[in-house]
């Protein structure tokens, strides 16, 4: 604030000489002084008071241990495993162990990265230090070297100055800092920081005073990362931090939700079932938009229908006002209703809840129940899924006379599905090289499977056209029909 009055008051000055006819040379020439030694005070400064601290948290010892981490089992245990040479240290040294210098987190974002990197400082009694890759990015050369000189620095005084034998330096968005050597084209200034994280990792400084310096970076982009971090003597384990599976949802959400009042009724099995593909992040979002809803209906307990609804909220959107008129409603009932029906006659059981209310941009949708984790996709699985989505469609063109703009989305998903099934050499190409394919082929042979993909759904709303008109009345009445209803008129036209 006092430098940008300095500066007005000094603009001011110069304009008033000139206006009153006395020479503003000399106001330019001190001005021209006193710039040159600002900028000597802030280049000496720099990487400090300057620029603000590089840290963005400093603690002691952090008050998370690995127990309060859920869903990340394997990841917790190849960190322990790693950090045995600073917990055992004599018998390390006895063994003649080379010390980790560093542990990289790689996954998705909102599964925890930071959270291990502050238990394993608690697990190892090391001071915590917390920083971004983004911190030690500057305009000005030489800026962001400095800081990673200073944060070793600050590292190996705050253990020294609490007593500790180690540090634990955590860099969120290694990326930033550490990618390939290059890659910014003629800005060096990214390669001279990344260089001088090296030469810290090297441990080339002397004054260490004994301390123990372990770097902790997380990433969801590994692929970008120069090689020079990766190789052995630097980070020298990769952990991978991913999505958790069924029993780690379960395990967060009995973390998220202990201090909570749930509803006798409330599985949380079931919820963790229901949430598939959700990062520990969404999980503790989950239980929160829960508790709101609960809040905002006045209820004492969080209920099945809270969490259900807070799944749909956090996967779709927020419910909104507007109102297609009634032919547009019936549109959407029959489409949402192909959707629904031709992969519940596909895979029985599979149809949670068909609904045409408004959510974020969609306006209707079929909600599916997750079968389980899946790690391998078989060709029948992917036909079925190309049912799912070309069924909206279809349904549309035998009951309504033709087809909208809302089926884009499905066509698109439809097209990346049949990729893959002839990258996999699932179609009638057979195994092949999918690169050295012409364009049309792949285009021609995607149409194929399509069509044949189509021909089955016509086949389904031949042999249940009736039960299929009589459902999309109720849908359009009601606009909401749940997977068991949906099964119970199948069973009764069985």
């Amino acid at each position: 604030m006092i430098i940008e009055v300095s500066i007005g008051i000094y603009i001011a000055l110069v304009i008033s000489f000139f206006l009153i006819g006395i020479s503003p040379q000399p106001v330019l020439i001190s001005g021209g002084i006193l710039l040159v030694f600002y900028f000597l005070y802030t280049s000496k400064n720099n990487g400090s008071n300057s620029f603000g601290s590089i840290a963005k948290e400093s603690e002691n010892v952090p008050d998370i241990e690995f127990q309060d981490i859920g869903g990340q089992k394997n990841a917790v245990t190849e960190v322990k495993e790693a950090l045995e040479f600073l917990k055992s240290k004599e018998q390390a040294d006895e063994l003649g162990i080379r010390p980790i210098k560093g542990l990289l987190l790689s996954g998705p974002p909102g599964n925890g990265k930071t959270l291990i990197a502050k238990a394993a400082s608690k697990y190892t009694d090391s001071v915590f230090i917390s920083t971004s890759g983004s911190e030690f990015i500057e305009m000005y050369a030489g800026v962001g070297a400095k800081r990673v000189r200073k944060l070793f620095k600050e590292a190996r005084k705050k253990a020294s100055r609490t007593n500790k034998s180690s540090a634990v330096i955590f860099i969120d968005e290694l990326d930033v800092l550490g990618a390939k050597r290059g890659s910014h084209g003629s800005h060096m200034e990214y390669d001279q920081t990344l260089n001088q994280l090296l030469v810290e990792m090297d441990g080339l400084d002397t004054e260490t005073n004994g301390i123990d310096i372990l770097i902790m970076g997380a990433t969801n982009r590994v692929d970008s990362l120069d090689q020079a971090l990766l190789r052995p003597g630097r980070f020298d384990r990769i952990v991978n931090v991913e999505l958790p599976d069924k029993d780690g949802r379960y395990e967060i959400l009995k973390l998220h939700a202990q201090n909570k009042p749930l509803d006798e009724k409330v599985d949380l099995e079931t919820v963790a079932s229901e949430s598939f593909g959700f990062s520990g992040a969404h999980l503790e979002s989950l239980v929160n938009e829960t508790a709101i809803l609960a809040l905002r209906r006045n209820k004492s307990k969080l209920e099945k229908i809270d969490f259900s609804d807070a799944i749909e909220k956090i996967i779709l959107g927020e419910e909104l006002p507007r109102k297609p008129s009634k032919r547009e409603l019936e549109r959407i009932a029959i489409h949402e209703l192909g959707h629904g029906f031709v992969m519940e006659l596909l895979e029985p059981g599979s149809v949670a809840k068909i609904a045409i209310s408004n959510r974020g941009k969609s306006l209707g949708y079929t909600r599916r129940s997750p079968s389980g984790e899946q790690y391998l996709k078989t060709k029948s699985g992917l036909e079925n899924e190309l049912c799912f989505l070309l069924a909206g469609s279809k349904f549309e063109e035998h009951f309504l006379s033709d087809r909208s703009t809302g089926n884009r989305d499905d066509f698109n998903k439809a097209f990346q599905v049949a990729d893959e099934m002839i990258k996999s050499g699932m179609s009638s190409l057979g195994i092949v090289n999918y690169e050295k394919l012409p364009p049309d082929e792949i285009n021609n042979t995607i149409n194929q499977i399509i069509s044949h993909r189509e021909e089955q759904i016509e086949k389904v709303i031949d042999e249940y056209e009736p039960l299929i008109r009589e459902i999309k009345k109720l849908l359009v009445e009601r606009e909401l029909i749940t997977g068991e209803e949906l099964r119970e008129f199948l069973k009764g036209a069985a």
